[in-house]
């Protein structure tokens, strides 16, 4: 590495100003680069610098904080793609925001990034922004785990693949699957067919990330068995869950009845994770949601945790943490709050980082 003084790029003409040179290897600096240089230019809009490949050779140029910043980064990549893991756009935001933290973040990148939980026809499952790797560990060190946060923040993405990984492995006899039977907009009442076929298109979405993550007929062999069954809430009554993972999905759309029913399934050596966006409730006017509810009744039990995303933690087209972003912003100022949801927003700041606690359905 050669490092040289300089005065030009978006440091501006100033001593605050340099520039520093990398000599990267020729197996690594086409993977750091990316195709048609599609990661050199999200690094240059990450750090605030100019970043330049002329032969093997990397430079940065900019704001001496920046510059030194990005010279740090660009090292915890190239280890990365030493170790053989790939980069994308959500694992160069991920070292650009973790680079601007205190404590050893190049320890927490490699943790992260490395936490594979399923891998699928070449295709890695794991946890890509700070919050999903704490979900994920929570659900590892808890029996009931809750995921509350907007759309596309890989809520029950991860908690499909920590199921399918736990069912692969053993650790559990059975997965379920289940959602409560409300659609906005529509009353399942009025549609045709028995209950399963009404609800087939609203379960639809966790087929879809079935098919992600197992084999056609692996997965239809799971589902003949019944050791992986997709049921609506409903189906969950008078049962007693044991040796499973369940996940209950969309759970901002249950009563604090239907809650309470399906966190009292729980049976011996199972296992709980429950999702949900709270600013997405198609209940009817004035009924109480279930998730909402309970978090003022569970917080304090142990085993049991909560971890909250927010708009940073979206890992769909960069577009959509824009819009969730712009939506919550608006809906704060036009929304009126539901019951029992004005301490929301307060608690999703406090607990996104530091609760007890990739891609989303």
């Amino acid at each position: 590495m050669r490092v040289a003084d300089g005065h030009r790029g978006r440091g501006g003409l100033n001593a605050e100003s340099s520039t520093k040179q990398i000599d990267l290897d020729n197996s690594l600096a086409a993977l750091l680069v990316g195709e048609h240089d599609t990661h050199l230019r999200a690094l240059e809009e990450l750090l605030e610098c100019d970043i330049s490949l002329r032969g093997n050779r990397l430079t940065l140029d900019g704001a001496a904080a920046e510059v030194e910043r990005g010279e740090a980064l660009v090292e915890e990549l190239l280890t990365l793609l030493r170790s053989g893991q790939g980069l994308d756009r959500s694992t160069l935001e991920l070292a650009a925001s973790l680079s601007s933290a205190q404590g050893d973040w190049a320890k927490d990148l490699g943790t992260i990034v490395g936490d594979v939980i399923l891998e699928h026809r070449g295709r890695r499952i794991r946890p890509k922004t700070v919050n999903q790797k704490a979900y994920v560990d929570a659900i590892r060190n808890n029996t009931i785990t809750f995921g509350i946060g907007p759309a596309g923040t890989g809520k029950t993405y991860l908690a499909m693949a920590m199921a399918t990984s736990a069912l692969l492995a053993g650790k559990v006899a059975r997965v379920i699957l289940t959602r409560p039977a409300v659609e906005a907009g529509e009353k399942l009442g009025f549609l045709p067919g028995g209950l399963m076929e009404k609800v087939d298109p609203y379960l639809r979405p966790l087929f879809d990330a079935l098919y992600d993550m197992m084999d056609t007929e692996r997965l239809t062999e799971h589902l003949q068995r019944g050791t992986i069954e997709v049921a609506p809430l409903a189906y969950m009554r008078g049962r007693t869950l044991n040796d499973s993972l369940i996940i209950l999905d969309e759970a901002q759309n249950t009563s604090p009845e239907q809650m309470k029913m399906f966190l009292t399934r729980l049976g011996f050596g199972a296992k709980m994770i429950v999702t949900g966006d709270i600013t997405q409730i198609d209940l009817p006017r004035g009924q109480h949601s279930g998730l909402v509810h309970v978090r003022e009744v569970l917080t304090s039990i142990p085993d049991i945790s909560f971890v909250f995303f927010d708009s940073h933690d979206v890992v769909r087209h960069r577009l959509v943490q824009d819009i969730v972003a712009a939506y919550k912003s608006y809906g704060g100022e036009q929304r009126p709050a539901r019951k029992g949801s004005s301490r929301g927003s307060a608690e999703r700041r406090r607990g996104g980082r530091g609760s007890a606690a990739a891609v989303d359905s």
